[in-house]
């Protein structure tokens, strides 16, 4: 498979790749679940007789039931409406305005003339044209209010008052006017107001029986309303009213008609409303479960895109996910063709930590987390009982809890034998589950039922254990991934490359454990794989085994074997420990990660005690002979491994480390692998560099503190 997956990446981009499998995934999803989401559906005439008793597949809302009711609640809600007070003050305002004009033109009636002997004279201006200044002064007023106009005779009797008069009647008119709009007066109350004024007026002996007709036409003009209907207010609380109806509804499980009912016209309008009839082809359902499965396929699509890994890594874990989760549908899809022979939910049979145990314990929390998402969603589905049309929540909740549980057990260690705890765990949080479902149902279940959900729960957990555990390894094998699990395992000291390391080679041994303690951190520190590194350190030297005594660690007599070999030889045992050491890591069908890392950890640096030694005695050679052929990290782990590994042997090499001395060697070796393009292959950013320095120096800080001289 991991062959496949190389060949397929070889031809098509990621992103093709991942196009093309989870579309074909995509499209096995909804064969597998189409025909769990189509609906019962009965070939019924109007006024027949019902062959069956028919009960509602699903709870929709009855519209036309609904709309009877809005319609009745908005009937009775009460008109709001505003009193404003300002306004009596405005309309008192406009019937003094309009006095004030008339006493204003008759006091600009008088023109002053001089006569021919000298003598000054005044005369009055006709009443034609007092009129016509008045009018032209109420013309904004009889503008603005379209509903007054006084007449030119009306105005000829304003004129013919003395300003006392008008004065007074002003002052009556607006007094009158504030007292009845101090009160709210609605449009229905307008008539009664005006009448009332009218009646104030005609009683008040202060008013020229001449004035009066006048006076009355101006103070009923006065009068509006000032308690107006506020249509915001009021459609929004229709609208509230309206909103507050609960929507009419056929239930889930309702009975429609019963056996030998006629099918009159409002029971075939629910049949027609539920979907039920066979006339109605209705493609729906269809497309709503399109749309499921492109919001799943999506969610996977997104997560392996973003996803920061290799290709290769990438593509396996794919598949593995994809897999995993058709494998879940198909025993859904057989436990669901079982359950219709028995009166009890047989779907809490299913093992529903499964796909989240192998999709941690083969990747990462993350796509385990998305795992139980879709498991659990998918389950509702395709496990539903009864008339349940969308999702059996019970059974989502169910799957979903289980799979949390199993992800967080699952984070706490790496072991194999955490997948027998975990199955425990998700077994009693099943039996939890169950309680809380049969409790919240408010029925009651017989003594055989209420065992059978306990066993239920109890098979479902252990189950998800028990093949997770079985199917762990085919997929290790198969896809070649190397899991947490697996690392763990090989960094067991009994491991038969590990003691070789240790009995053959003991100062490597010790220099690969340093190495792996400032690897596990540096990379824990920027979020890589502190474990993979970890693992890779303790294997990343295997080669030196074919040659100890060539490589100081291991020069326990003082005596050098370089010092008698020519440099080029040196140059050639040295450099071949990365390539020997990959080619035993094979041999021994170690995981290809850990290869890589032994071929990967000195990329292509040079050797450069061994090449200056060998240009003092011959300035022609090659720089290429004495650096190591590569390649360069590919990944974040290789490449912190490859300046641990520097920094070790480094630091170990003073005779008084101190933290100054320390961070320069660090500082040093960064910068030189750095600037020797060692880095270039992988994607370690320069923050990230900084991190791995500051995480390395406090490690060695650490392993090379002061001690204090104890006496004598």
């Amino acid at each position: 498979m991991q062959r496949f997956v190389k060949k397929m990446q070889q031809y098509v981009s990621f992103t093709t790749f991942l196009i093309l499998f989870v579309g074909l995934t995509a499209v096995l999803s909804f064969v597998l679940i189409l025909s769990d989401v189509k609906g019962e559906s009965y070939d019924i005439r109007e006024f027949t007789l019902s062959p069956d008793t028919i009960r509602s597949n699903k709870t929709v809302e009855d519209p036309v039931k609904t709309e009877e009711e809005r319609t009745r609640v908005a009937s009775e809600v009460q008109p709001v409406y505003q009193f404003t007070e300002e306004i009596g003050s405005n309309r008192a305002a406009i019937v003094s305005s309009i006095f004030d004009y008339v006493l204003d033109v008759k006091a600009n009636s008088v023109i002053q003339n001089t006569q021919e002997d000298g003598i000054p004279a005044e005369t009055v201006k006709p009443m034609s044209a007092m009129v016509d200044d008045l009018r032209s002064k109420l013309s904004p007023i009889e503008k603005s209010e379209t509903a007054f106009r006084l007449s030119d005779e009306q105005l000829r009797v304003l004129l013919g008052q003395n300003s006392e008069t008008l004065r007074e009647v002003r002052d009556i008119l607006t007094n009158t006017t504030k007292t009845v709009m101090k009160d709210p007066i609605r449009n229905d109350d307008l008539i009664r107001a005006k009448n009332e004024l009218e009646r104030i007026l005609r009683e008040d002996q202060r008013i020229p029986t001449s004035l009066m007709q006048v006076a009355v036409t101006i103070g009923r003009f006065s009068i509006v309303e000032n308690e107006i209907l506020n249509e915001e207010i009021t459609e929004a609380r229709v609208k509230d009213a309206m909103a507050d109806v609960e929507p009419t509804k056929i239930l889930q499980g309702q009975v429609i008609v019963r056996e030998g009912q006629v099918v009159d016209r409002e029971v075939y309008r629910q049949l027609e409303l539920t979907g039920m009839l066979t006339s109605q082809t209705t493609y729906k359902p269809i497309v709503g479960l399109a749309f499921y499965i492109i919001l799943m396929m999506f969610l996977v699509f997104t997560h392996f895109y973003s996803w920061k890994a290799t290709a290769e890594r990438k593509g396996k874990i794919l598949l593995v996910f994809l897999i995993i989760f058709l494998l879940n549908v198909v025993v859904m899809k057989l436990i669901g063709l079982v359950e219709k022979d028995y009166d009890v939910m047989v779907a809490f049979l299913f093992p529903t930590a499964l796909s989240a145990m192998l999709t941690r314990a083969l990747s990462n929390e993350k796509l385990a987390f998305l795992m139980c998402i879709l498991t659990a969603g998918t389950s509702g589905l395709v496990l539903r009982d009864g008339y349940t049309t969308i999702l059996q929540m019970e059974i989502s909740l169910y799957v979903l809890f289980s799979g949390i549980v199993a992800v967080y057990m699952m984070s706490t260690s790496h072991k194999r034998s955490v997948l027998l705890q975990t199955s425990m765990l998700v077994a009693l949080t099943n039996l939890i589950f169950l309680a809380f479902y049969l409790l919240m149902t408010q029925s009651s279940y017989s003594w055989q039922e209420l065992t059978f959900y306990g066993i239920a729960a109890v098979v479902s957990g252990l189950l998800s254990g028990a093949l997770a555990i079985g199917l762990l390894p085919f997929f290790e094998t198969v896809f070649n991934i190397l899991s947490d699990m697996k690392l763990i395992e090989l960094s067991n000291p009994n491991h038969p490359l590990l003691k070789k390391i240790l009995t053959e080679t003991p100062g490597t041994y010790h220099h690969s454990v340093m190495v792996a303690n400032l690897a596990d951190s540096a990379c824990e520190a920027i979020g890589a794989n502190g474990l993979l590194a970890r693992v890779g350190s303790y294997y990343h030297d295997i080669g030196k085994t074919k040659r100890p005594s060539f490589f100081i660690e291991n020069q326990m007599n003082g005596k050098n074997p370089h010092d008698t070999i020519p440099p080029e030889t040196s140059s050639d045992i040295i450099i071949a420990h990365t390539t020997e050491g990959a080619k035993m890591l094979s041999k021994h069908k170690m995981p290809q990660e850990i290869i890589d890392i032994a071929r990967q950890h000195h990329g292509t640096s040079l050797l450069q005690y061994f090449y200056v030694k060998a240009k003092e005695q011959n300035d022609e050679v090659a720089e290429t002979d004495y650096r190591y052929p590569g390649p360069k990290p590919q990944t974040k782990e290789a490449a912190v491994i490859s300046v641990a590994d520097s920094v070790e042997a480094a630091v170990r090499s003073m005779k008084e480390p101190s933290a100054e001395k320390i961070r320069q060697v660090v500082n040093n070796i960064i910068k030189g692998k750095l600037n020797d393009g060692q880095f270039n292959e992988c994607d370690l950013s320069m923050k990230e560099l900084k991190k791995v320095e500051s995480v390395i120096c406090e490690t060695m800080n650490g392993i090379y503190h002061s001690r204090i001289e104890y006496p004598k």
